[in-house]
């Protein structure tokens, strides 16, 4: 699948589900760790490109395994209709030191994230300040595969 076709995909099922997607890291076992995030679409701050990302307390285990083993699946639904984006990760935060992104950069960067999500805050200065005090981490997901349903295998709704 293009990749114009699964972000297009990425929009139309985040904005279906209040862009909460499934994320699959890898323990340092090699078994699977999952967990539920808020994900949104956004420009890399570096290269321009599109990117899948998510916002993450920076010490967690969430972060540790993406520290060791950078590549992540972020799976999308709408009723029965999916779309999994696999790619490698970009980490960009106080703990994780980007180049080309100064600390300004940073705060827009996760502002940006917060909003392609969903995301609605009353006071954005304070949104900032809670994130900058939980030590936030950015995390880009670069597309390199989408899946998803097999062509013809469409649920219908039944009532």
């Amino acid at each position: 699948m293009e990749l114009d076709e699964g972000l297009g995909l990425v929009r139309e099922y985040g904005a279906a589900d209040s862009w909460l997607a499934v994320l699959v890291t890898l323990r340092d076992s090699g078994e699977p760790a999952t967990s539920v995030v808020n994900s949104g679409i956004v420009k890399h701050p570096v290269s321009g490109e599109d990117v899948v990302a998510f916002v993450a307390r920076g010490n967690t285990a969430k972060t540790r395994y993406l520290r060791r083993r950078p590549l992540a699946t972020l799976v999308f639904r709408a009723g029965w209709e999916w779309v999994s984006v696999e790619g490698e990760v970009t980490l960009a935060g106080p703990d994780d030191r980007l180049d080309g992104l100064d600390e300004p950069g940073l705060t827009k960067l996760l502002r940006d994230i917060y909003l392609a999500a969903g995301g609605e805050h009353d006071d954005l200065a304070e949104y900032d300040r809670v994130m900058a005090s939980e030590r936030r981490t950015a995390v880009l997901v670069t597309p390199r595969r989408f899946r998803t349903n097999p062509a013809g295998t469409e649920h219908q709704e039944h009532g």
